[in-house]
């Protein structure tokens, strides 16, 4: 009903008018308990299988929704509702913005993606934490924070301005996201260099401070092995508790829209189908890299369930979706669900993770069958 109705009139309408009425919407439906019932009905699938235990936490399904679309953290209880398994909040910015002048959100049908340059546009920190203290949530509660979107905050000030929205989120958060990759802001990848990664997690101290939640660090798809490896060298000598691949890119390779139609929607971030297979591979690398040590939450692309499958089987232990839900609507997240679990069912498999051994087995039976026999 979703693709055949609804979305033909809302691609009608601008994406950021679109963007806004829908969190007004659900903002409404998160405090009524009807709405919430009947979104609970309509949308929620779970299972015991799909339940996981990680860095303490319990994950009723691996679907989360991603940062980025319930930025001020108004939208708790009808993402419960609809059958998420975890939410993330932000990105939130020590101080509040409007971002960047609208039209700053782009639709490519044809490539089922999306470019935007929000800006981190944000109710600031102060502000959220306060509205989502009063929330009570069920499911782990992420939130995602970046430095305040203004080029005049640099060097030991963007540090300060950091901590101010670390200190306030670990008041509430079951798990913190340093957001390093953002391409949205006007000086680019403030911390996706190894040294300024380094300085701003000495400023935030969490090798030290045993009270913290667990924090994430997220990685934009277009971190190239060499300059990832050292950043996870950095990230692992100061106890980061796990890995978000990925953000979206500043690329525009292999694209279907016309170079005329890319020039006309200028900077921003790519996501969707675009990065799904960019995304899938650098989760697999990151797995490698990471060693199975920490958990890597895996987001770009993922449309479906057999999308989802592949995110597992690359090496992710959850999974986040966003431009999916835009263009596949608000079922999305059941029928990952439902997969998943339908694909557990049909290999015979208990747990989660035992997808990605599978896959492991069969590459290894695949590899070993295709070398040659030698002869003696």
């Amino acid at each position: 009903m979703y693709k055949a109705f609804v979305k033909p009139l809302l691609f009608r309408q601008s994406p950021d008018d679109i963007h806004e009425s829908t969190v007004r919407v659900m903002s409404e439906a998160s405090e009524s308990a009807t709405a919430l019932k009947l979104a609970q009905w309509v949308y929620n699938y779970q299972a015991p299988e799909l339940r996981q235990e990680i860095l303490g936490l319990t994950f009723r399904n691996p679907v989360g929704l991603a940062a980025g679309f319930d930025k001020n953290g108004k939208l708790g209880p009808v993402i419960e509702a609809a059958g998420f398994g975890f939410l993330e909040v932000g990105s939130i910015t020590a101080v509040a913005s409007a971002g960047n002048p609208k039209p700053r959100t782009f639709r490519l049908e044809q490539d089922r993606s999306l470019i935007n340059r929000m800006g981190l546009n944000n109710d600031g920190a102060a502000t959220i934490i306060k509205r989502l203290k009063k929330m009570s949530l069920s499911i782990p509660l992420g939130i995602n924070i970046a430095k305040t979107h203004d080029p005049a905050i640099s060097g030991e000030a963007a540090l300060d301005d950091y901590f101010l929205s670390f200190e306030a989120a670990r008041d509430v958060a079951d798990y913190i996201t340093l957001n390093i990759s953002c391409p949205n802001t006007a000086e680019g990848k403030t911390f996706e260099d190894p040294e300024a990664f380094c300085r701003l997690l000495e400023k935030l101290q969490i090798d030290r401070n045993l009270s913290l939640p667990p924090v994430f660090v997220k990685f934009s798809v277009d971190l190239e092995r060499p300059m990832l490896e050292e950043l996870i060298a950095v990230a692992r000598s100061h106890s980061i508790s796990g890995y978000v691949a990925v953000n979206t890119s500043s690329g525009r390779d292999g694209l279907s829209v016309p170079a005329s139609r890319l020039e006309e929607i200028g900077r921003g971030g790519l996501s969707g189908m675009a990065i799904r297979d960019r995304s899938t591979e650098f989760i697999r690398t990151l797995h490698d890299l990471n060693r199975d040590e920490k958990p890597i939450i895996g987001v770009g692309g993922i449309f479906s369930a057999e999308d989802a499958i592949e995110k597992i089987k690359a090496g992710a232990d959850l999974l986040q979706v966003y431009t999916g839900l835009i263009y596949e609507g608000p079922g999305l997240v059941k029928r990952i669900n439902k997969g998943i679990h339908r694909y557990m069912k049909k290999n015979d498999l208990e747990y989660l993770y035992q997808i990605r051994g599978k896959a492991r087995r069969t590459e290894s039976i695949r590899k070993a069958r295709s070398e040659p026999v030698h002869q003696h």
